[in-house]
């Protein structure tokens, strides 16, 4: 079998709760995987603070805590906040996403990185935001 590519067109990529969750799925792992082992990988800390949250227990949360600050940040910064609003803004009719999601693609938006997702929220904030949006599996392929 060959090797897998990685995600996206080469760039940094912030994975979303929704891309993490499946990350262990078949179809999505070898690329996962592939873009991992290249780096391409980073994550925001709103997303780290949902995924921690999910600590089965005190060894689960500090086990997830070193794996995620091994990775790339982009931070949110004031910047990001005011970039997030400003996309709220802009998508009017659209704009009824959570939070996260806002602050998410904004900090990906200032580090110059795109989203690795599987969750159609992305798809205009990424729009409005500049940043490339890479599903981590055809929309409505897996669970």
């Amino acid at each position: 079998m060959p090797p897998a590519d990685s995600y996206g067109s080469g760039g940094l990529l912030v994975f979303d709760t929704s891309a993490w969750n499946r990350q262990r799925d078949p179809a999505v792992l070898p690329r996962w995987q592939a873009t991992l082992r290249a780096s391409l990988l980073a994550v925001c800390p709103v997303l780290a603070l949902e995924l921690l949250a999910g600590g089965r227990d005190e060894d689960a949360f500090a086990e997830l805590d070193r794996t995620l600050a091994a990775l790339p940040t982009a931070p949110v910064t004031l910047s990001a906040g005011a970039a997030a609003i400003g996309a709220s803004r802009e998508l009017r009719g659209e704009r009824r996403l959570p939070a996260a999601d806002y602050l998410i693609a904004a900090a990906a938006a200032g580090r110059g990185a795109g989203i690795l997702h599987y969750d159609r929220h992305f798809e205009p904030l990424c729009r409005v935001l500049g940043v490339e949006s890479v599903w981590v599996a055809d929309p409505g392929s897996i669970d």
